[in-house]
């Protein structure tokens, strides 16, 4: 394994379920005790709302986000259990509310730092969201020139034939509408989101949020952390990670960047850990939310890499036994 150069991938809002983590904590003590701190921190019954979600909030930003943290990091709590030093990542990199477990991983952010930071970070972006968000198989310049026109946002390069666009509805309807009449073979999916994130209309959660940020203890960075807002690795000093974290709340998320960064690092091997997406009831019928568009970035630049999901008990364990075997 030494030879592997492996970059983790933690996943967004949009790949929480009901019963995620449920899983992790009949098989991982280390996951039942991250459960336990998370409710310490935010005040509720975590595993109450990652598990059964009775009162129906998981979907509600300002209870996706610190399950989604706190699932992120059990899952990689519980692989780190199982191989120990025997696998280390070269590089790390969240979609969006990934980042923080990110730079958990990192060590820049203690788990109760990140948790902290994520519920307010979900309360901001819920209070001050408004519109919505809609992926298009637009390209970039195709995609900026709808919204420049309609007073719309990009809030992220996911591929670079996959463009997400953000806005008030009446915006987002009158370009979805003229996209439609221009691109008719092209698709623009709505996203189940509380506002236009990673736009114009969060610069006011963003100015709330860097008093947060400003009171946030952040240490070195053991591993090399890709940062959404540049598309390159965050720079070590505590001041550099604040305001990129800043700025990441009204700025597209350079998800293809930061895979670009990682092909040019030589990364091998792709581990994804947390959250799930798919029909299936459960984390046994779950899969990785961001294997899609990480495959599809891979092959745009011809560049091999294995993708190994621990996302669940029984992939944590698949993943680390490969790993083991070489």
């Amino acid at each position: 394994m030494a030879d592997k150069k492996i970059l983790y991938v933690f996943p967004g809002q949009g790949s929480q379920y009901r019963g995620m983590g449920s899983d992790l904590v009949e098989a991982f003590p280390v996951a039942r005790d991250l459960y336990a701190r998370a409710s310490d921190v935010v005040g509720y019954d975590m595993t109450e709302l990652s598990f059964r979600d009775p009162r129906e909030q998981l979907n509600q930003t300002r209870f996706t986000q610190p399950a989604l943290l706190t699932h992120e990091v059990a899952c990689l709590e519980s692989f780190r259990s199982l191989v120990g030093d025997r696998t280390k990542p070269a590089l790390g990199a969240g979609h969006s509310l990934g980042e923080y477990t990110a730079l958990v991983n990192a060590g820049a952010l203690t788990f109760e730092a990140a948790l902290k930071l994520v519920q307010r970070r979900g309360e901001l972006m819920s209070e001050f969201g408004r519109g919505g968000m809609v992926a298009t198989t637009l390209e970039l310049p195709a995609a900026q020139a709808l919204a420049d026109k309609y007073f719309c946002g990009i809030g992220g390069c996911n591929l670079p034939d996959q463009t997400v666009v953000a806005g008030e509805t009446k915006d987002l309807d009158a370009l979805s509408a003229e996209m439609a009449t221009l691109y008719p073979n092209k698709r623009g999916v709505r996203l189940n989101t509380e506002g236009a994130f990673h736009t114009y209309l969060m610069v006011s959660a963003a100015q709330e949020f860097r008093k947060v940020l400003e009171q946030t203890e952040f240490g070195a960075l053991g591993v090399d952390t890709l940062s959404n807002y540049t598309g390159k690795l965050h720079e070590s000093a505590s001041n550099a990670i604040r305001s990129r974290l800043f700025f990441q709340l009204f700025n597209p998320v350079k998800w293809v960047s930061c895979i670009n960064t990682a092909v040019d690092a030589g990364i091998d091997t792709v581990i994804e850990l947390g959250g799930g997406i798919g029909k299936g009831e459960g984390p046994e019928g779950k899969r990785p939310n961001l294997e899609s568009i990480v495959k599809k970035s891979l092959k745009w630049r011809e560049h091999q890499a294995q993708y190994l999901p621990a996302i669940s008990a029984a992939t944590i364990r698949a993943t680390a036994e490969q790993l083991s075997a070489g």
